[in-house]
């Protein structure tokens, strides 16, 4: 009996969905058991009754109607939307879509075989136990992906994949002709192909193996893998590369403004292999300044409609991991042909200013133009000569390991640049834009790419100058093509969302800060005093982390806003072509117009504008995920170490901390808290304990130590040892 219940009820589920579908796509028109028998291709009895009761349960479940003796309508008040599915980690999901005021909660049941990330159609209806709308899920429009990445598990006559990712609520079967090279416990990325109604798990491929779960490089390429970014170049796009004429002409110099002559210079972090900007200066006769903004003339290489250019749209950003750089562009051009090596002269594109001495704009000039780099500063060399005002690079940190005496017109040309950097960005924030300055945590590597130590990379006077003059020529390209209303490409950032700067206030408050809502003004000047008054706290990672989620996310678009952030009428990004597609449209569009082209299409860059964005997003995901997996590994040789470490995060399942000295975050689950039973209390952010009163809450310096540290997982498990005594 209870077999048979099993039965029915699963084949009812199914039945239920392309009910739905067929209903749908004719609201106005009613059909009986037979009609929608017909369409399902199903003639036998009991499929038949099978949904003759499917369609007694739409109807008292308030879905459809019955507008005749049997015969069935979608009832017209009901709601059906095309959105994005965004599953949690408890496999239950939301439906996310513009046109509805908030997202709607999608139960287990009726996700229909739909995965996070899928463009779907739903139908939103009201619970009758609740008054909270509920979604199902009719049909899946477009797979978000269809690869993924996992461990599998081979047995006698078939095996599954399973993957690490929280939001991934169901393995993959993966026939026994389709394992390929793979062995048991490899990890490997699989291709799904089908989902049979009746199934439980997705049927897929294994298309390539990535390695053994744990080691290096298996874990960074599964990181790629899993985001569907690639490692390598295909053969044929290198090949290209390595043909294209990357010489200086006299011929090719002619067509362009020639400043070779003018005193030029970059600055970069460190360990930078590409060099896309390059900042040049001059006193002018009538005592004006001008700099130019000189960047890396990709697009002169970088040709429409060849195999190059397709592979840099699609990959449409470098890929910044903790021990590499997938790059946009193949080697021979990024580290070479279009960077701006010292003591090489360059083709570039360059955005060229007079300021006076109060940093106003007398007059500006785009073009393309060839330059000489006459120097090469780490970010290090450049703050000794503005924090020294010396000629003298000490050895301690000089690139070389050797002390060296700079070109005094070098260090007047920093140290005036340095002085209009400041007016600018002085100017910028009395306008109303935010400063975030967050610390980035970086990590010494060994020779086999294993961390040896953490360090964290704060912005100085050097990083300004360099920032405030890219961000001068951004704005000013963006402003001379947006006057004249032709499309191009911005980059824009919307208003931050209302609720979740409350959100942020009813945290920050346990600390003492505050923000004012009275005006965009001073919700900018409020978060600006917020970002100060935190650094060098315990805090400050936390507030600025949070801080940055309360912002909306910038994108690249053809429908210009403005850029909240930066406080900005006009943006774009035209700075980077090296490693961003959207910089390299931007010199094309700008050259495109000096050569008074009409307005392009608008509906085709905005797609490019959305493939760019979307890139960008993978990313950043993927930066971030090769962050956590070297925080892991770093962790994994500290098991026996206590940390001091201050709570970022309280849920009812336990506290996240993050350790004070290297930033690494990782969770105390509530049960492994032994000096009391405690119970989590949502208003105070905080554990209380049910016998001892005792407290334990966001903002709280906690000791630590390492319980588990999961890489595939990219997991931190802590023991919880106690509160740190005042």
């Amino acid at each position: 009996m209870s077999k048979k219940k099993k039965k029915i009820g699963k084949k009812a589920k199914d039945f239920t969905s392309q009910i739905f579908k067929i209903l749908a796509k004719e609201p106005s028109k009613s059909f009986n058991y037979k009609q929608i028998a017909a369409q399902l291709e199903l003639n036998d009895t009991k499929s038949r009754n099978e949904i003759i009761r499917d369609l007694k349960l739409l109807k008292s479940q308030d879905k459809i109607h019955e507008t005749d003796r049997g015969k069935y309508q979608m009832i017209s008040k009901a709601e059906y939307y095309e959105g994005y599915l965004d599953m949690t980690s408890r496999k239950t999901g939301y439906f996310v879509c513009d046109e509805l005021e908030e997202d709607v909660f999608v139960p287990k049941i009726n996700l229909n075989h739909a995965l996070d990330g899928d463009k779907v159609r739903a139908y939103i209806y009201n619970r009758r136990s609740s008054r909270k709308p509920e979604a199902e899920v009719l049909e899946i429009l477009e797979r978000d992906k269809e690869e993924f990445v996992g461990v599998i598990d081979i047995q006698k006559n078939f095996a599954f994949v399973t993957t690490a990712h929280p939001k991934m609520y169901t393995d993959i079967f993966i026939p026994k002709n389709k394992i390929g090279e793979a062995q048991h416990g490899d990890v490997v990325l699989v291709k799904m192909e089908d989902w049979p109604k009746k199934a439980d798990s997705p049927f897929g491929s294994v298309i390539k193996v990535l390695g053994k779960p744990g080691e290096h490089n298996t874990e960074i390429h599964a990181i790629l893998a899993e985001y569907g970014l690639p490692y390598d170049f295909p053969l044929e796009v290198e090949a290209y590369a390595k043909k294209l004429d990357t010489s200086i002409t006299e011929e090719e110099i002619s067509k362009r403004r020639d400043m070779r002559d003018v005193l030029t210079f970059t600055i970069d972090p460190k360990d930078a292999k590409d060099f896309d900007d390059a900042l040049s200066f001059e006193v002018l006769e009538n005592g004006n300044y001008e700099i130019g903004i000189h960047i890396a003339d990709v697009s002169h290489y970088v040709k429409e409609g060849t195999i190059l250019d397709e592979e840099a749209y699609n990959r449409a950003t470098s890929v910044y991991l903790v021990d590499r750089v997938v790059p946009m562009l193949p080697e021979v051009l990024s580290n070479f042909a279009c960077s701006l090596r010292p003591h090489e002269e360059k083709y570039t594109f360059s955005a060229v200013f007079q300021l006076n001495n109060k940093a106003e704009i007398v007059d500006s000039w785009f073009g393309r133009t060839v330059i000489y780099s006459d120097q090469r500063f780490a970010y290090e060399e450049a703050q000794s000569i503005i924090e020294s005002k010396s000629d003298i690079i000490p050895a301690e940190i000089s690139l070389t390991g050797e002390a060296y005496q700079v070109d005094e017109t070098i260090v007047e040309a920093t140290l005036k640049m340095d002085e209009l950097a400041k007016k600018l960005r002085s100017k910028r924030m009395a306008h109303g834009a935010i400063s975030f300055d967050k610390v980035e945590v970086k990590f010494h590597l060994n020779e086999q790419a294993e961390p040896t130590g953490v360090y964290f990379k704060q912005s100085k006077d050097a990083n300004h100058l360099i920032e405030e003059f890219m961000l001068l020529a951004n704005r000013k390209v963006a402003e001379f093509i947006g006057k004249q209303k032709k499309t191009f490409v911005y980059r824009i950032h919307d208003e931050p969302n209302e609720d979740k700067l409350m959100g942020l206030q009813n945290l920050i408050k346990k600390f003492g800060y505050s923000l004012n809502f009275k005006s965009k003004a001073t919700i900018s000047k409020s978060l600006n005093t917020l970002l100060t008054d935190v650094v060098g706290k315990k805090e400050q990672n936390m507030v600025d982390t949070l801080a940055i989620r309360t912002m909306s996310k910038a994108e690249y678009s053809t429908h210009n806003i403005g850029h909240y952030g930066l406080a900005f009428d006009y943006y774009s990004h035209f700075t980077s072509p090296i490693r961003r597609y959207p910089d390299v449209m931007a010199h094309r569009l700008l050259q495109y117009y000096l050569d008074g082209g009409k307005s392009v299409s608008e509906e085709e860059y905005e797609e490019k504008c959305k493939h760019s964005s979307q890139m960008e997003n993978l990313a950043a995901n993927a930066e971030r995920d090769s962050i956590k997996y070297m925080q892991v590994k770093y962790m994994q040789d500290h098991k026996d170490q206590e940390f001091l470490g201050v709570i970022s995060g309280v849920t009812e399942w336990g506290i996240y901390v993050e350790i004070i000295e290297n930033k690494c975050e990782g969770m105390c689950r509530i049960r492994e808290i032994k000096d009391d039973y405690y119970v989590f209390d949502e208003t105070q952010y905080a554990l209380v304990g049910e016998v001892s009163k005792n407290i334990i809450q966001l903002g709280d310096e906690v000791y630590v130590k390492v319980k588990n540290a999961d890489l595939v997982k990219k997991q931190l498990d802590f023991w919880y040892i106690r509160q740190k005594e005042d």
